[in-house]
Formats: structure tokens, sequence, C-alpha cells
């Protein structure tokens, strides 16, 4: 790594100063996104919405969060991440406020919809800055501090709404406020952000020198531009592995509750500070996971090792602890499970880094939304799948078994991704 001559500015960290803005966004992101799931028992009975609509109305986010998916990824190879995160964020955070005001089911839903569609484009665009902003020793320290805000957003999420809610006594106050929180972070977010470095008045010699070194080789005319053939193979395998992680991610994320009251007996109190400390041990595990990994790294592991025997470690370990969940009969020692299970699930949070490696910069932002759009798919597909299998059971123990499964094709879609030429 290149040193700085005697006497020269020490290197600035704008470039972490970026990524602390996409944490914050993507915590924002889910806490909007959980915020009507929080809400609804009000909402339900002040507009007197059947069962039926409820969940039609809370599911929707998801198809048109999928949807645009794609759409979202070219859009962020053609304009830039910069406009793409800022219209986002100003956008859903519009669609938040306007929730609050509608006076009707069909509103919420269009106001929902609304949502999903403008939040779609939020990761794979922080992704295009992992691959303009970070060296590759960087990457994974910046794939996981943009995807941990998830897991923070969900942990504190039901939390920050709920004491909205009781703040102002009404849902409708607590919706506005945070649609409003949420344009505020659109203007932080086209103020500071850049998607070339070297447009950034912040950035010094130094570290665009830095960035630049270690990042030109992907940028390069050898890497073969927009022109360079995907790797079919393994883009595949890692949107198979992405909606297999998503089905445990969101599986955690929406049944989870109802797994601890039905099938552990916790009471309200109980479910909500295991929720807390499951997604708390998330949020801990991805962070951890990377700068473990860059650790690994800076002491000569390959970069493409590195990732995929830790992704191939976490699947392994998840597989084992699901498997043995349902022969745990103390309910502390199934939460402290699922808090195991959770710590390493975000340790696939490094697969946020892998685009940057697969293809040139130029295409960052399309094979990201694609990885996005399958784990999306894994979102809309688990509620249902585990509808399912309760109905056809009636026990949770079927759904996690299940969960498992996912964990095995993780790990063999992982298999499957070929790193073996990144350096």
């Amino acid at each position: 790594m290149p040193t700085s001559p005697p006497g020269a500015l020490p290197r600035t960290s704008v470039r972490w100063k970026i990524f602390c803005i996409i944490f914050l966004i993507t915590l924002i992101n889910l806490v909007d996104r959980i915020s009507l799931s929080i809400a609804m028992p009000t909402i339900s009975k002040e507009m007197n919405l059947s069962p039926d609509l409820e969940a039609f109305i809370v599911s929707r986010f998801y198809w048109s969060y999928t949807l645009l998916q794609l759409p979202g990824g070219w859009l962020i190879d053609k304009i830039g991440a910069r406009r793409v995160i800022s219209a986002a964020t100003l956008m859903w955070g519009g669609f938040q406020a306007l929730m609050g005001v509608v006076t009707g089911g069909l509103g919420i839903l269009l106001m929902r919809l609304g949502l999903g569609a403008a939040e779609a484009p939020l990761f794979p665009a922080g992704s295009k800055l992992n691959a303009s902003w970070l060296s590759k020793s960087e990457r994974a320290r910046g794939a996981v501090l943009m995807d941990a805000g998830s897991p923070f957003g969900a942990a504190i999420g039901g939390l920050v709404i709920a004491q909205l809610i009781l703040a102002f006594d009404s849902w409708r106050g607590a919706f506005v406020v945070a649609g409003l929180l949420t344009v505020a972070a659109s203007w932080l977010a086209w103020r500071y952000l850049r998607d070339d470095p070297a447009a950034h008045p912040g950035v010094n010699a130094a570290e665009l020198a830095h960035i630049r070194d270690e990042t030109q080789a992907a940028s390069s005319p050898q890497a073969g531009g927009d022109h360079a053939p995907l790797p079919g193979r393994s883009v595949a395998a890692m949107c198979i592995g992405r909606a297999s992680w998503a089905m445990i991610f969101f599986g955690l994320l929406t049944w989870g509750p109802s797994y601890l009251a039905q099938a552990r007996g916790l009471d309200l109190k109980g479910i909500g500070a295991s929720t807390f400390f499951i997604f708390l041990s998330a949020a801990i595990g991805s962070l951890t996971g990377g700068f473990l990994c860059d650790t690994l790294v800076a002491r000569s592991v390959q970069r493409g090792r590195a990732i995929k025997g830790m992704v191939l470690v976490s699947g392994v370990v998840m597989l084992l602890v699901l498997v043995a969940l349902p022969r745990i009969n103390d309910p502390m020692q199934a939460v402290a499970m699922l808090c195991a299970t959770a710590f390493f699930l975000m340790w696939g949070s490094l697969y946020w880094s892998l685009p940057s490696l697969l293809v040139p910069r130029q295409r960052v932002g399309l094979v990201g939304s694609s990885m996005n759009c399958a784990g999306s798919v894994g979102g809309v597909l688990i509620p249902i799948i585990t509808g399912l299998l309760l109905q056809a059971t009636g026990s949770f123990h079927a759904v996690i078994l299940f969960f498992g499964g996912c964990a095995l094709v993780y790990v063999i879609a992982t298999l499957f991704i070929g790193l073996n030429r990144t350096r």
C-alpha cells in the first residue's frame, strides 16, 4: 500500500463518512419498512380493516420492491448512485409521511406500494458506492457497514415507532414525523454523497491515491468495461445463495415473534426483549464479519477465499443450530440459539462485496440489483411457505427445519461462486 511522503497531509477519511451516512439511511429504511407492522393493530381498529386486507396491505410492499430492483439497478449504472439514493430517500419519506394522512385501506395500500418501489434501489446503490469509494482491502467493512443498518433498524424500529405513537397519541403523527426525518436524510445524501471520490471537496490527494491505487484494476480496460461478459454461473449461484439467506432473515423478521409466543410461550414483554437481542446480535455479527474478513485479507489471505470461507462457516453453523433448535426445551436457551443464528446469519452481509469482485465497476449496479431482487423474492415467498407449513403441520418444528434447509442451500450455492481469480 502506498505511503505518504514526509510532510504530506494525513489521509482524509471521507470514504468512511460516506458509509456512515449509508448505514444511517439503511437503518431508517428498516424503521420505515416495519412501521406499518407495529401500527397495524391501531390502524385496523380505526379503519375497520379485515384480517385478509391487513395481510394484503403488509405483504404488497415486497411486490413493488421486487419489481423495481432491475430497473433500479439499470438506473444506478446510468445516472449514478448519488442521484438514485437521494431521490429514492426523498420519495419513500414522502410516501411514509402521506401514509399518515390517508383516510382508508386503499390509500395505505397505494402508499405502501410506493414505499416499496422507492426503497428498491438503496442497497444496489450502496454496492455501487462500495466499488467506487473503497479499496479492495476495505470493501468487506463497507459492505457490512451498509447492511448492518438493517438489523439495527429491525432491533430499534419497533421501539422508535411505538414511542412516536405514544408521544403523539396517534399513529398518524408518528408516520408523518418518520417520513419528514427520512426526507431530511435525503438532503444529507445529496449534500454529502458523490459518485466519484475526485469530485468530493473533502477528499485530499492522499485519500484519493489510496482509493485509486487499489480500485483502478477493477475499472481498467483489461477488466472489460461495459462489454465484459457476465460470469453467469457465479451470478446465478450468488442470487440463489442470497434468496436462501433472505428466507432465513425475513423468516426471523416476520415469524420470529409468533414463534416466540406460540412455540416458546413468551409474553409480550419477553417477545419484545428477545426480538431486540436477536437483531442486535445480527447487527454485531454483520460488523464483526466485515472487520474479520478485512483482517484476514490484510494477513495475506486471498480475498475470494476469505469471503467464501467465512460465508461457508456461517452457513454450516446456522444449519447445525437450526437443526438442534427443536430439541431445546428451555425458552431462554432457544432465544440464545436464535441470537447465535442471527449473529452468523449476518456474515452473509459479505455478499454485498461480491458484485464489485465479480464484474467491472460499470456493471455493479445491475448485478447488485439482480442479487437484491433474488433476496426480495425470498422475502415474498417466506411468509407464504411458513403459513402453509404451519397449516399443514400445526407446529413450528417444520418451519425451523425448513430454515435449516435454506441454510444448506446457502452453503451449496456459495460453493459455486467463482472467486478464485479475485485479488
